[in-house]
Parts: structure tokens; sequence; C-alpha cells
């Protein structure tokens, strides 16, 4: 690959400098501005040509006549054909994000169910990541909440473990699961390991499509023991098939005329588009995810959706069929790229007819359902946002708001919280934590608390603020969570970093703590109330409650795993084995701490060498 490089111009004439030295080669080109940022990024069966092509001076769309206008420089990667300059792109589309192209905030990767099978008895749990627990993996699934709910009913229909190792090995009787009968407790020997391999092998069956099958078979069994008069193992033959017609009725539409197809229909409307993603394997619906990506007004329906299916392909596993609601320009080319990444034959089609059809229909109406949704919402948020805008004092509507709040127990697992809102409601990629270090501070010092928060938030803001990611992510306002105390240590805090262009305005609730009697504090005003009855004043409330349950649910999260943890954990050479045989022997983490070496070294498995590693660790004085 090569990389070329001119001296600087700018626009046309900048551009026009390069074609002496490009190759009539395939490849990729990125185009950047006076700042270093990267304003698109394109592919080329020749980059020559396809530079030429902007070198000229009219015949362009506003949208390309603003980009060459703003290029200063260019970078320039030759592949070795069209289709690998396919692949670079989408994933330098992906990871730049550039204001030019087509671009869609990444979600983590989709949650998958997983058969463990590096046990004896098989566990089915849910799994995000790579793929490297041995065992069988069902996905992909559109979000954790389907994951879950399939979960559920799948534990009801074929009665598998869902615990840790650890919690497996360490129970001398069923568990609750077990009494609402939910898992058969292999764990205490209420199955033996071929019943619980049958189960298995109906869970892997079904889960691969097979649900006919494994339901035939439980209905024999079930009218087997009926007619022996064993209605009480009837009847659970009998809840475990209802709990399988439970997961085909939320799975709506399950096809026939294929297994494995991912679903992409796109629908735009007033400069925006939906683009829903619905998953089918084995021939059952998995789900569907609405995405929307940024994109500019004047791109067609077809471009978003070629780019945006470019790019959800670029780090995903593609099933062999992927069905479009409509056509787009480099299809043969996608079916190229995405053939050569898996290394099988994946086809892209746009059905015309038939039960692909009517799924591909079934998923533009939802596209366009949820289009239609997000219209309205943001144009009702665009008028709370020009009502915050007055309220305030503001030249312009903000972008975003900043929402501040602390949380703790008599300064125990204190921690801060941050959440974020702007013209397209709550932003809760950006929502942010932050665990209180300093080791100074007096328990349930909230001024001390609110002001290691901000100097963190905006002294990194202040030093990342070179770059544009870093520029977008300034707030408008930051609202913080109290009266005039809290706000003076915000401006403090601010003025200390040399921060002028943020406003700053506390809240606090009124008498008795009544919703609606809110007061307001800025600098250089009265503080003052708004009308109980105005949307602006619910909107700030929803903002500072939403602010607090997220402060207030990272602060239970931090409570619960340190009432959870155990100080034997934290000793190398303890396992789950050591650790029950410990706990076993002395009956608490707080006795295994008082033994003397001699009781320690008394407990079956542990070693005189380990025994004094555990007592040096209660005892580092001694």
């Amino acid at each position: 690959m090569d990389d070329i490089s001119t001296p600087p111009l700018k626009g046309p004439a900048r551009i026009q400098a390069y074609l002496k030295n490009l190759p009539d080669q395939a490849g990729v080109y990125r185009m950047l501005d006076d700042k270093g940022n990267v304003l698109y990024v394109g592919k080329a069966k020749s980059l020559k040509k396809r530079v030429s092509s902007y070198a000229k001076t009219g015949g362009h769309t506003e949208r390309i006549a603003r980009m060459i206008s703003e290029t200063t420089e260019m970078i320039f990667v030759t592949t070795a054909s069209e289709t690998e300059a396919l692949l670079l792109e989408s994933n330098l589309i992906k990871r730049l994000k550039p204001r030019y192209n087509v671009s869609y905030r990444d979600d983590k990767s989709f949650p998958n169910i997983l058969l463990r099978e590096d046990h004896e008895y098989p566990q089915l749990l849910k799994h995000r990541g790579a793929k490297s627990t041995k065992g069988v993996y069902f996905g992909p699934f559109a979000s954790a909440g389907a994951v879950n709910r399939t979960l559920n009913t799948l534990q009801r229909a074929f009665l598998l473990r869902s615990c840790s190792d650890s919690v497996f090995e360490s129970r001398t009787r069923p568990c609750l699961l077990f009494q609402i009968k939910r898992c058969s407790a292999p764990c205490t020997g209420r199955v033996d390991k071929d019943g619980y391999a049958e189960l298995v092998r109906e869970a892997e069956l079904f889960l691969n499509g097979k649900s006919r099958a494994v339901q035939a078979e439980l209905a024999k069994d079930m009218n087997e023991a009926a007619e022996a008069l064993d209605y009480e193992r009837a009847a659970r033959f009998r809840d475990r098939i209802r709990a399988m017609n439970q997961i085909q009725s939320h799975q709506g539409i399950n096809p026939t005329t294929f297994v494995d197809a991912d679903v992409f229909a796109a629908f735009s409307q007033g400069g925006e588009t939906c683009i829903q993603v619905f998953f089918f394997r084995a021939g059952q619906n998995w789900g569907n995810k609405p995405y929307f990506p940024k994109h500019d007004r004047e791109l067609s329906t077809a471009e978003v959706l070629e780019s945006f299916v470019g790019q959800f392909y670029d780090e995903r596993p593609t099933p062999v069929l992927i069905l479009l609601s409509e056509a787009v320009p480099n299809c043969h080319l996608l079916e190229e790229a995405f053939t050569l990444r898996a290394e099988r034959k994946i086809e892209i089609s746009v059905p015309q007819r038939g039960e692909k059809r009517d799924i591909v229909e079934m998923a533009s109406q939802n596209a366009r359902e949820q289009l239609l949704r997000r219209l309205a919402e943001n144009s009702a948020q665009r008028e709370l946002l020009e009502g915050v805008c007055e309220v305030f004092g503001l030249e312009n509507p903000p972008r975003r708001i900043e929402v501040y709040d602390n949380s703790h127990i008599q300064g125990t697992n204190a921690l801060g919280g941050m959440i974020v809102a702007g013209p397209d409601g709550f932003e809760k990629g950006e929502y942010r934590k932050f665990n209180i270090k300093s080791t100074d501070l007096t328990p349930g010092d909230d001024y001390g608390m609110m002001r290691e928060v901000l100097t963190r938030r905006f002294a990194r803001l202040v030093k990342e603020s070179g770059n544009d990611d870093a520029r977008a992510k300034w707030p408008d306002i930051a609202l913080i969570d109290g009266g005039p105390g809290q706000l003076s240590v915000a401006q403090a805090v601010l003025e200390d970093q040399g921060i002028e262009d943020v406003l700053l305005v506390g809240i606090s609730k009124g008498p008795d703590r009544d919703a609606g009697r809110e007061h307001f504090y800025m600098k250089g005003r009265e503080p003052f109330r708004l009308d109980p009855k105005s949307p602006v004043l619910y909107y700030l409330q929803r903002l500072r409650d939403e602010a607090h349950r997220f402060a207030i649910g990272s602060h239970r999260k931090k409570r619960s795993k340190a009432i959870g943890a155990n100080p034997l954990d934290e000793i190398g050479g303890i396992g789950a084995a050591r650790k029950r045989a410990l706990l076993q022997h002395f009956g608490s983490a707080r006795a295994v701490s008082g033994a003397s070496l001699n009781d320690l070294e008394s407990v079956d498995g542990v070693s005189a060498t380990l025994a004094k590693k555990i007592f040096d660790f209660f005892h580092p004085g001694g």
C-alpha cells in the first residue's frame, strides 16, 4: 500500500495537485480539512479517475462542492481490488466517522445465548463479546432484553442450570429456581447425567429451529404419563410445552423459505432515515433494532442503506442471506466483499414477491412508524429546548445539557453521576459515573464531592479541547442538583479551569421537597421559580430526576458489590474448593481472619504454606 502527499493548497487546486502522482488503481482516499479532521472517506476502482472528478470546478452537488472547498489534504491507500477497497472504506468510516459520510452510533456487539459445553452439566447463559468459551452459540439477538426474555422461557421449557460453577459446586440443597420449576437441580442430584443430557439435547434442537420435533416428543411423553395416571409428571411436560409456545408467540413471524437471514428496511423523511434490522436465525425471529444513521440530506435512501450495510458487518459475522427493502448502487460489490470476508457465498437480495417480500414489507412498516415517532418527539424536544433557552437567557437553544448529582450513605461508597440530554433526548451512551477518590473528604461532604466530580470532568474537557470529538461534548448548560452552596462550588471549579462559556444553573426542591416548587439559582440573578404547569419545568424536573436515578442506581451497584466482596477472594491460591472448605470449617470470613496458624493448617486442602499466606494476609504486622 502506498501513501502519496504533496505541498499544501486548498479546494480544487489542492486536489488537482495530487493527480500527477495518482495511479490508475483501486484504493481508498481520505479528504481532510486544515485542522487535520477527516471530512470524507471514499473508495474508487481508479483513484486517478475518481479524484480528477473532484478537481473540476463545477457540476457538483452542494454537499460535494462544500466538501471540496474545505479539503486541504488527501491521503491515499491503494488496494488489490475494488472489493478490498470497499472493506477498507467501511472500516475507516466506522472508525473515523467523517462529517460527509453516512455514519451511525455503533452499539456494543449483539448478545447471544451460550450453551456451555466445558462442564459435565452444561450451563445456559447470556453471552456478549468474543466467542472464546467452549460451547454452542445461538444469535445474534437484537437486544439484551430479547435474550433475557428468551432465557427466562427456556429455563421453564428445558430446566437447564443458569448458575455459575462455584455456586453449582457449593450447593447442598436445591435453590429457589428448582422450587419454581425453572431448573432440574443437577447440583444436588435431582436429575442424573443422562436425564440432564436429554434436556440439553432438546434445548439444542429447539434453538436450532427443530421446535416442532421437540414439542412432538414432549407431547408423546405427556400422553404416556397421563395414561400411566402419573398426572404430576404429565403436568410438568404440559408446562414445558406451554413455555415453548410462549417463545414462539413472542417471535411473531417465523419464516419457512429461509433459515438464516438479516433484513434491512430503510425509510426516509424530513432529511432523516430509519433503518430497521431484523435478525432471523434457525428459522426463528430473534428480534429487531432501529438505527438512525447520520447523513447529508442530499443522499438518497438507497445510498444511505448501502453505506449502512457496509459498515454494519465490519466487525460482525454475516449470514448467508441479506434481504434489503430496495436496490443499492453497488449490490454485487457488497456481495463480493462479504463473501471474501466470510469465506463462503453471501447473497444480497431485494425480494419482489412471496414470504420474503412480506417480511421486508413488515420491516419497512416498522421503519416508517419508528421514524415518524422520532420526528414527532424531536419536534417536541426542540420546543422544550427553545423554552429552556428563553428561561435561562441563552442566545440559542442548548445542544448539550449535562446534569450532575452525588450519591452516598454517610459518606460510604460515594460517587457522582452525570447524565446528558440534547435535541435527541437522553444520550445514555454519554452518561458517566465518578467514583470519589479523595481520601481527605469528611464523610457526607457534598460540596467536596461535587468539587471533585466537576474538576475531573472539566479538566479533561479542557485537556482534550483540541479535537472535534471533545468540542462536540462541550456542554452549553451544566445543571447542578443543589442550591447556592453547590452552585458556588461549581463556579469556583470553572473559574479555576478558565471556562466562561458554560452556563451553570442550580436546581433545588422547594419546601418539604415538593416537586413543582423548585428554585433555580444562576450567577447574577435572584433565585426564581417557574410556573408549576410549565412544560419547561416538567422537562427540567425530568433531567434532575434522571440524574438522581442514575447516581442512586450506580451507588447501589457499588454498594452491593462491596457487600458481596469476600476477603478470601483476594488471596492468591484460594479457589472455589478451598474457599468453601475454609468457610465450612470456620463459619465465616471473619472467623478465618481470627484463626491461628495451627487452626488454618488443620483445614482439609490447606497446606502449611497456604496457611501461612492466609495468616499473613490478615495479620500484616505479625
